[in-house]
């Protein structure tokens, strides 16, 4: 069996909005090369869960490590700079700015590696067709690709992903699965939020189900498959 190192580890954590309790004891990992899937009905705490590593909400209790490193008290940039990348919920580009100009945002501060303009262009060749066009003028598909390679450009070794099939055709859901397991093959952690559970389940290698601010199930893709028991209570398919 293949021992994969833990690069975040998330122990016992309380997250709230104000007085709202959201993240009641979340305990999670994810590891180098693999792709953790997050899953749960709307309003559970997912995004949450994301803006709690990455340092926009942070925890009012427990611990967030990564690579080792405690962090949830660090600021947002600090922790993107010790190689935490997002592609936030909704893509967030910029949509005044050209692809190029979106892309050099992301590298901004970037750590040293393989990501930069020509390797996120040859991961998606049609941004680079694109490349002059500004983000408000890209598809829903491209826009996503951007967010992607935004993120990909300060050269994370975890990529946090909230929700990244929103609105988007079932051809470009394909690719972006596609997209996913090349990411995972060149070592990257990634931490996936999604609620497209084919896809979620088609690229994760293991899978966790938040209900109501804590985990309800960790284990395989193959396993929450066969369980529609579990599927039905907590995901409603």
């Amino acid at each position: 069996m293949i021992a994969y190192d833990t690069m975040l580890d998330v122990q016992d954590v309380h997250t709230y909005y104000e007085h709202s309790h959201i993240l009641q004891g979340v305990t999670l990992q994810a590891q180098a090369g693999r792709v953790t899937g997050i899953l749960g009905r709307n309003g559970v705490g997912k995004t949450t869960l994301m803006r709690s590593i990455i340092g926009f909400t942070p925890p009012r209790a427990g611990t967030i490590s990564f690579n080792g490193e405690t962090i949830q008290r660090l600021p947002p940039h600090v922790i993107a700079r010790r190689g935490i990348g997002l592609v936030p919920q909704g893509r967030r580009i910029f949509p005044s700015l050209t692809v190029v100009e979106n892309l050099r945002i992301g590298a901004v501060g970037a750590r040293e590696g393989r990501w930069n303009l020509d390797s996120v262009f040859a991961l998606f060749p049609h941004l680079e067709r694109r490349q002059a066009n500004y983000g408000g003028q890209l598809s829903g598909g491209e826009q996503q690709m951007l967010a992607i390679g935004r993120a990909l450009m300060s050269n994370p070794q975890l990529l946090l992903m909230d929700e990244p099939s929103e609105g988007l055709a079932p051809l470009i859901v394909r690719g972006l699965g596609e997209t996913l397991a090349r990411l995972k093959e060149t070592g990257l952690a990634i931490v996936l939020v999604e609620q497209n559970l084919p896809l979620a389940l088609s690229v994760a290698d293991t899978a966790y189900i938040i209900s109501k601010g804590q985990v309800v199930y960790h284990g395989s893709p193959d396993e929450l498959r066969d369980n529609e028991a579990l599927r039905t209570k907590y995901l409603g398919v």
